[in-house]
């Protein structure tokens, strides 16, 4: 039996990043754990990203 982890994206975040990424509808309709694992992944690499600029523009300011 595994154990879940907390989330560290919140909830609307990842629903963002979902429709940003074209699978929104599977996630309505079935839930997170219908997604692939490509999804999964590049949901973290866009976070990552989105991170990443708002960091250098916090910098730069």
């Amino acid at each position: 039996m595994g154990r879940r982890r907390r989330s560290v994206m919140s909830e609307s975040l990842k629903y963002e990043l979902a429709k940003d990424l074209g699978f929104y509808d599977t996630v309505q309709q079935e839930g997170w754990g219908s997604i692939r694992a490509k999804d999964a992944g590049n949901m973290v690499k866009r976070a990552i990203q989105m991170a990443e600029r708002a960091a250098a523009d916090k910098t730069h300011r």
